[in-house]
């Protein structure tokens, strides 16, 4: 289910491109900064007070870059929803037909695992873009091409079914993948690998049960 949240609708662009290598730098260390400060604070007592003080600048500075704190938070999500698709870019990379459905799931689950926890403060910044209007459509954008790519992927595979039994079931996955993923990501390590363990488990089922009205071939 999806969290209940006030969206809110403050200017979320940057205030400066990154055109200067020496701009990019400042932009990725506030970006780190945000994120240390959600992972010990949360979303909800974050502030751009909170950001300079933590980077040792001024506020002033901060908004040269971002006009708020929201903008920083959109920025953040941009970023991690791109290393999301990079992640999709690689498994899809390594689908073969008739590669082992086991070996598969534990490679593309293994990249999507280094997605979440590569990313501080991961868990309040998923929860940010329920609250962020066109963070959130970019998040719901992002579930789309990852569900079509993985139709792609199951067909490649040879998941017997029709382009929309498959779309379908893609979006089983996508749904399982969400879900156990951040699951697992608030879970102490032995919960978290049992999590993942049922992840696989429930993702090499999808790739292996019959169609509707179909015997999975031998």
């Amino acid at each position: 289910m999806k969290p209940r949240a006030a969206v809110s609708r403050k200017p979320v662009r940057q205030r400066r491109r990154p055109h200067q290598q020496r701009s990019e730098r400042r932009i990725q260390e506030i970006l780190r900064a945000t994120a240390r400060l959600l992972e010990r604070h949360g979303p909800d007592k974050l502030t751009t007070n909170h950001i300079a003080a933590e980077l040792g600048v001024s506020v002033g500075t901060l908004y040269h870059y971002f006009p708020n704190k929201q903008a920083i938070l959109y920025a953040m999500g941009v970023r991690w929803l791109e290393e999301w698709q990079h992640a999709f870019d690689a498994i899809e990379t390594m689908a073969e037909p008739g590669m082992d459905p086991g070996s598969f799931v534990d490679a593309a689950v293994e990249r999507l695992v280094g997605v979440y926890q590569n990313q501080r403060g991961v868990l309040h910044l998923v929860q940010s873009m329920f609250t962020i209007a066109e963070l959130r459509r970019l998040d719901v954008r992002s579930d789309e091409v990852a569900e079509e790519r993985l139709a792609r992927i199951l067909k490649r595979l040879g998941v017997p079914g029709a382009a929309a039994e498959l779309r379908r079931r893609a979006r089983i996955c996508l749904k399982l993948i969400n879900v156990l993923l951040l699951e697992a990501m608030r879970q102490d390590a032995p919960t978290a690998r049992r999590t993942l363990d049922d992840l696989r488990s429930l993702l090499v089922h999808e790739l292996t049960r019959s169609a509707p009205g179909q015997a999975r071939a031998a």
